[in-house]
């Protein structure tokens, strides 16, 4: 307490001055201590600063993990030994569409290679075949459990055989697998699947996905017990346990080779009607109609591989289909596929509480913030007198504009559309929050108003189910309407979302087409045009075994479509239903004027697969693997629980010669900007390097402060 009058009397600093010139020894005892002290302080630092650094660097001990991911720099990354060579042959009969995928994957190196590659198809894709082809020579493919194909394709790799694999990490992710590439030498895998046509307000379309848009893994990271297979950017979460099967690293199109993430595409499409137009909101197409049927290539020959691709086409004007009836007979049995368009109908206009969800989160700037905004400003256009609205925007946490839904009044409106375009992109996707909160949300103070949900998001979320049985659960008497965004979205969580939500979706490829896309789904929204669905198909002995087996609502310009086994194409098929206001409409089809088709089987087994999926949700069960297998194998379609694998039988790669794996990174989807790239970097100790010097920089500094001390 002496201390302080002393130091603050000049007379006293001069003379404890003079002291410490008199006692160098004292002086030189307490530089030291207080040396030792810094010190001391520096290295306590120190372990905090390196130990989770060098834990990070340390995961490269084991095989397959250990890569430190950066978000938005290249840093060391080199262009892949392998390129990548796609090519779409796409058939197009009635409304499925058969697509023979060719991927090529060549060896650039002097090592030999095993290519690994995560991509996406179609959500309602059902893959049917693996061929592998090295140099004149073809390996088909076989469907195993998922766990034997992977123990198969390991053995075969390992072993130095050529080997492919492909498996379903999601109803529209894949993952395929390349080993024993030689150095050099190109080995092509193809894959066959098939596909429905949408058709909606007299309007076909066919989409292709190229690439992924990076995910938000949400939960706790766990750790991963199957690094062997580790592919992507993200680990494990308590949340989504596959989250390293599910990220692809995601580049520029530049930092590949010009030669690789190209794809070649030809569509044939056999419509059985005279064709008016085929169109493209997404490329530019060159097309050549010959009556009912079209030959469609994309405008220089190839299509860069960082947008879906999306063809539609009409029908000549009068020639709009209404209903058609589609036979298969495959290994003795019967297969149907009916399609009905319900008449034009409206009933009353009612009054809604309609709740705008928006996702603002990191995926979604660029582009996608501008169609979102654009989006949501054209449905507060459609609020009318007597409606009830709110906004609620969400990234890593959702806000809602207000405290409770306000009637769409000039000021509301007013004050909403500066809040919406002022919205931004940044954080994460939490989309469990915001489903939450919107749910529980007071509803508006006036009875009889129908409660409906749009959700504005590019769906770009790895815990599809969990939200799922979020929106089974908790939506009540709310119907859900999803709006897909961007140039890749996630068209899985879209469709199957609206489904849970008893609802419509749509998908905005371009901002030119924000007012087209909104114009479909919100007059589909003010109110299905036929409910109470009932589908009678003739008996012939045992009971018909249709999917899906319980229709849904149908919406306006929507058809019922439903794919049968067991019934011949003979009698009468009765659909019937109640329009708006009450009236009951109903229609027969006839049967023995069904048209041949292929491919009705593997749509009815992944219709039934998917039904199994369902109800085991329902029951909060997991799924029958075994009948699911069982269902899988019989009909040759994968799912999420069998794979196929093709093996070479002859060992090529010498057992002295070592292979390196690589995973093939997809491109960072059109429009998006760069915060959404992930780079690989192989794990070193440079973190540990780098704060090592850190910390012998800032004890130097100490030091030569204390010597500065000293001297003065």
């Amino acid at each position: 307490m002496m201390l302080l009058p002393l130091f603050a009397n000049p007379a006293a600093r001069a003379g404890y001055s003079a002291t410490r010139r008199l006692t160098p020894k004292w002086d030189t005892r307490k530089r030291l201590r207080f040396a030792e002290g810094v010190s001391l302080w520096l290295a306590v630092l120190m372990m905090l600063f390196v130990h989770p650094l060098y834990a990070e660097a340390n995961e490269g001990g084991e095989d397959g993990a250990g890569q430190l991911y950066l978000m938005n720099g290249q840093s060391a990354w080199r262009q892949p030994a392998l390129i990548l060579d796609s090519d779409f042959d796409v058939q197009v009969s009635g409304l499925l569409a058969q697509t023979r995928l060719t991927r090529a994957f060549k060896n650039t190196s002097d090592q030999w290679q095993e290519g690994v590659f995560v991509f996406p198809l179609p959500d309602k894709a059902t893959v049917y075949g693996l061929v592998m082809t090295v140099g004149e020579r073809r390996v088909v493919g076989r469907l195993e459990p998922k766990a034997q194909a992977r123990k198969t394709y390991e053995k075969a790799k390992a072993a130095g055989q050529h080997a492919a694999t492909v498996e379903q990490q999601r109803p529209n992710v894949f993952t395929s697998r390349v080993a024993n590439i030689p150095p050099g030498e190109t080995v092509q895998v193809e894959i066959s699947y098939q596909q429905p046509v949408s058709y909606r307000l007299g309007e076909f379309e066919l989409r292709l996905p190229t690439t992924l848009t990076p995910r938000y893994m949400p939960g706790e990271t766990v750790a991963d017990t199957q690094k062997n297979w580790h592919s992507g950017w993200a680990m494990p979460t308590d949340q989504v346990p596959d989250a390293n099967e599910i990220s692809p690293f995601t580049v520029r199109a530049n930092d590949v080779s010009p030669q690789s993430h190209r794809a070649t595409m030809t569509l044939e499409i056999e419509s059985g009607f005279p064709l008016a137009e085929v169109t493209s909101p997404s490329h530019s197409l060159h097309t050549n109609i010959d009556g009912t049927r079209v030959t469609v290539t994309p405008e220089g020959d190839q299509v860069l591989m960082n947008k879906d691709v999306v063809v539609r086409w009409r029908a000549v004007a009068g020639r709009e289909p209404t209903a058609a009836v589609f036979h298969q007979q495959w290994q003795g049995q019967d297969f149907l596929m009916a399609m009905v368009l319900p008449p034009e109908s409206t009933g009353p206009v009612l009054r809604r509480e309609l709740q705008f969800v928006i996702d603002t989160s990191g995926s979604m700037a660029g582009e996608s913030m501008v169609q979102a905004r654009d989006a949501l400003l054209r449905g507060l256009d459609t609020l009318r007198p007597g409606d009830y609205f709110n906004v609620i925007q969400f990234n890593s946490q959702a806000h809602p504009l207000f405290a409770q839904p306000v009637p769409a009044e000039r000021h509301y409106l007013a004050r909403a559309r500066h809040y919406v375009h002022n919205l931004q992109a940044d954080g994460g996707t939490e989309m469990a929050g915001a489903l939450s909160l919107a749910m529980s949300m007071n509803k508006a103070p006036v009875e009889a108003l129908v409660q409906q949900m749009v959700f504005i998001t590019d769906g770009a979320v790895g815990n599809e189910t969990a939200l799922f049985e979020k929106i089974r659960r908790g939506l009540n008497d709310r119907r859900l309407f999803t709006v897909g965004i961007g140039s890749a979205p996630n068209m899985h969580f879209l469709r199957e979302a609206a489904r849970w939500g008893r609802g419509e979706y749509t998908a905005i490829h371009n901002s030119g087409e924000v007012n087209q896309a909104l114009n479909k789904l919100f007059s589909a929204m003010d109110a299905p045009v036929m409910t109470d669905m009932n589908v009678r198909w003739p008996l012939h002995g045992a009971e018909p075994n249709a999917v899906p087996s319980k229709p849904g609502d149908l919406f306006r310009g929507r058809p019922l479509v439903q794919a049968i086994q067991g019934v011949p194409a003979a009698g009468e098929l009765e659909v019937s239903g109640k329009l708006p206001g009450g009236r009951r409409w109903s229609t027969r089809l006839n049967l023995s004027h069904a048209a041949p088709a292929t491919g009705l089987n593997r749509h009815w087994a992944r219709g039934r697969i998917d039904e199994l999926m369902d109800t085991a949700s329902l029951n909060g069960e997991s799924p029958n693997e075994s009948s699911i297998i069982k269902l899988s194998v019989a009909h040759q379609v994968m799912s999420p629980f069998t794979s196929f694998v093709a093996v070479e039988e002859q060992p090529v790669r010498p057992a002295t010669e070592n292979m390196e794996s690589e995973q093939l990174p997809t491109l960072l989807p059109a429009g998006s900007r760069s915060g959404m790239l992930r780079y690989p970097q192989t794990a070193t100790v440079w973190p540990l390097l780098s704060a090592l010097g850190l910390v012998g920089l800032m004890f130097a500094l100490a030091v030569a402060m204390l010597n500065r001390r000293a001297i003065a």
